[in-house]
C-alpha cells in the first residue's frame, strides 16, 4: 500500500471540503442568482481558482463519494447506488496518506452503504466522526471513533462538524502533515437552514430555466426529447409534484440557498483557522459538491441524469504556494476521479497506476498541454427511484452524447457549444450521423478498456412485488 515519493517534493497539508447536492452555479461570484451571498466561496475564487467545467462520473451520492475516495469509476469500485453495502477490496486514498505519515481525520457524511453500521470508522482515518445514512440537520448523533454521542440543544450539523474539525486541527500533532476531510450533509433534501439564516432570502426571484415548461409545449416532439423526461415531470423528481408535495420552486431555491449559507460559513471558519496558524499559504484547500442538482431544467429536480445541471459541480482550489494567481478560471474538464491523484501528488506521492484520473496540479500552475478532451458518465437504474433509466454518456467541449439502456426511448445528442441549455436533441439529424457514431465508439471503447461492459449487480433485500406500490418513491406507478 506504500506509494513511491515524487522526487523533490515535500508533504503538503490538505483540506478537502465536500458538500451534498450543491449545483455548480449557485455561488455568489457566478452571478447566477444576483441576490445570493457566498462570501467565503467568493474568497476562495478571488484568492484561488474556479474549475468552471468540473463533473462527476456518476451523479449520485454514494457512487460519486466512492469515486472521490478510490479514484475509480463506479463500475470499477462497484458502489453503484445508495443502498448496497461497500464491497471488500477497495482502497481509499487516505490510506496511502496514513501510510506516508499523515494525520488524517474524517468529519461528516460518509453515505456509502445503508447498512446499520454505516457510521462506523473506515480505513484511512486516525480520527472519525460520522452519522448513519443521510443524518439530520438538528440534534444529531455522531459516531466518534466508534462511540455514539448525541448532541442536543438545537445543535446544527453543519456548525457542529465545522467546530469539531477546527478543534481537531488545533489539537493535532504539529510535527506531522495533516489531511482533513470535511463532508457536509448540506444541502441535501429535506432542507433545514441554520436558524440564523432562516428567511434571509424571502421574497427573492428565481427565473425559471428556459426548459422549465418545454416538456409541456407543442414543440416537445419536434425537439425530440426522450419520453421518460416528459413523464418524470409528474413524479417524485419532477417540478409539478416534487417529493410528492405541492411546493413552489421559488421556495425550494430560497431554502436551498439559506441552507448553503452554513456551508459557506464553514469554509470561512476553516480558512480563518489556517490563516491564524500561518498555514493558509501552504495548505491545499479543495471545495466541491458530490453531484449537481436540477432546479427546474427539463422540468426536473434532483440529479442522476446527464444534463449539465446534474453532472456539473462547484469546484474551487486554493494554495498560493502552488499557484499565486488568484481569481483564476480554468475551463479544462476535471472530474471527481481527479481528486485522489491530485491530493496524493500534493502530498508528494506517486498516484497508483490503476487510478484513471489525473492530478490537476499542472492546471493550477498554468500547464494544460496534456489533458483530457472528453469525460465519461454512467448511472445505473435504481429500484427505489425507477423513473430514471440506466445512463451512459460522453461529453466533449463541443458535444454531449447520452445513451440509455433498458428503456425503449430516444438517445440524445446536443451541441452544447451552440445549445448550452440542451434544448434541441440532434440525434436523428443526418448531418450528425458521424458525430453520433464517433461518440458511440468512444463510449464503448471506454467501457471495454475499463472492464465496464457488465452492470454491477448487488445482493440487496427488496420489498416483495406486492409491497412495491407502497414505495414512497414509486407512487407514480399503479398496479
Amino acid at each position: 500500500m506504500e506509494l513511491p515519493r515524487i522526487a523533490n517534493t515535500k508533504p503538503r497539508n490538505v483540506v478537502f471540503i465536500l458538500t451534498d447536492d450543491h449545483r455548480y452555479d449557485f455561488m455568489g461570484f457566478t452571478g447566477k442568482l444576483p441576490w445570493q451571498k457566498t462570501p467565503n466561496m467568493d474568497r476562495l475564487f478571488k484568492e484561488g481558482a474556479y474549475f468552471k467545467n468540473a463533473f462527476v462520473t456518476t451523479s449520485l451520492c454514494s457512487p460519486s463519494r466512492a469515486s472521490i475516495l478510490t479514484g475509480s469509476y463506479s463500475h470499477v469500485h462497484t458502489i453503484v447506488d445508495n443502498a448496497a453495502p461497500e464491497p471488500p477490496g477497495n482502497i481509499y486514498f487516505p490510506q496511502y496518506l496514513q501510510k506516508a505519515g499523515y494525520q488524517t481525520a474524517f468529519f461528516g457524511k460518509w453515505h456509502m452503504g445503508e447498512e446499520a453500521s454505516a457510521d462506523n470508522p473506515r480505513p484511512g482515518f486516525n480520527h472519525w466522526e460520522s452519522f448513519k445514512g443521510q443524518g439530520v440537520y438538528y440534534n444529531p448523533t455522531l459516531n466518534v471513533d466508534g462511540k455514539q454521542v448525541h448532541y442536543g440543544d438545537s445543535a446544527y450539523i453543519t456548525d457542529l462538524l465545522t467546530e469539531h474539525a477546527v478543534d481537531w486541527l488545533k489539537g493535532r500533532d504539529k510535527s506531522k502533515p495533516f489531511f482533513l476531510y470535511l463532508s457536509h450533509k448540506a444541502v441535501h433534501m429535506p432542507l433545514a437552514p441554520a436558524k440564523r439564516h432562516l428567511g434571509m432570502y424571502k421574497n427573492q426571484t428565481y427565473p425559471k430555466p428556459p426548459t422549465y415548461f418545454q416538456t409541456l409545449s407543442d414543440d416537445y416532439k419536434k425537439l425530440n426529447w426522450p419520453e421518460w423526461v416528459k413523464q418524470q415531470r409528474y413524479s417524485w423528481h419532477g417540478v409539478d409534484f416534487f417529493y410528492h408535495a405541492h411546493q413552489d420552486i421559488q421556495d425550494l431555491v430560497d431554502t436551498y440557498c439559506e441552507t448553503l449559507m452554513g456551508v459557506d460559513e464553514s469554509i470561512g471558519s476553516v480558512m480563518d483557522y489556517l490563516k491564524s496558524e500561518g498555514l493558509d499559504k501552504s495548505t491545499l484547500v479543495i471545495y466541491m459538491g458530490d453531484n449537481g442538482f436540477s432546479m427546474g431544467e427539463h422540468g426536473l429536480i434532483d440529479k442522476r441524469h446527464f444534463y449539465e445541471e446534474s453532472v456539473k459541480v462547484p469546484f474551487l482550489a486554493y494554495c498560493p504556494e502552488i499557484f499565486s494567481e488568484g481569481g483564476k478560471t480554468i475551463n479544462k474538464m476535471v472530474q471527481n476521479i481527479d481528486v485522489a491523484p491530485t491530493i496524493l501528488s500534493a502530498a508528494g506521492l506517486q498516484p497508483p497506476a490503476n487510478m484513471p484520473g489525473k492530478s490537476f496540479l499542472p492546471l493550477l500552475r498554468g500547464d494544460s498541454t496534456v489533458w483530457r478532451d472528453k469525460i465519461f458518465y454512467e448511472y445505473y437504474w435504481e429500484y427505489d427511484f425507477p423513473m430514471t433509466p440506466t445512463v451512459y454518456g460522453v461529453r466533449t467541449d463541443k458535444y454531449k452524447y447520452i445513451r440509455y439502456y433498458g428503456i425503449w426511448d430516444t438517445n440524445e445528442l446536443y451541441d452544447i457549444e451552440k445549445d448550452p441549455n440542451e434544448t434541441t436533441n440532434l440525434i436523428n439529424k443526418p448531418e450528425y450521423k458521424e458525430v453520433v457514431q464517433k461518440m458511440t465508439d468512444d463510449l464503448y471503447n471506454w467501457l471495454e478498456q475499463t472492464n465496464g461492459m457488465q452492470i454491477p449487480l448487488k445482493r440487496i433485500n427488496r420489498p416483495a412485488f406486492g409491497d412495491y406500490r407502497h414505495n414512497s418513491a414509486s407512487l407514480l406507478y399503479k398496479f
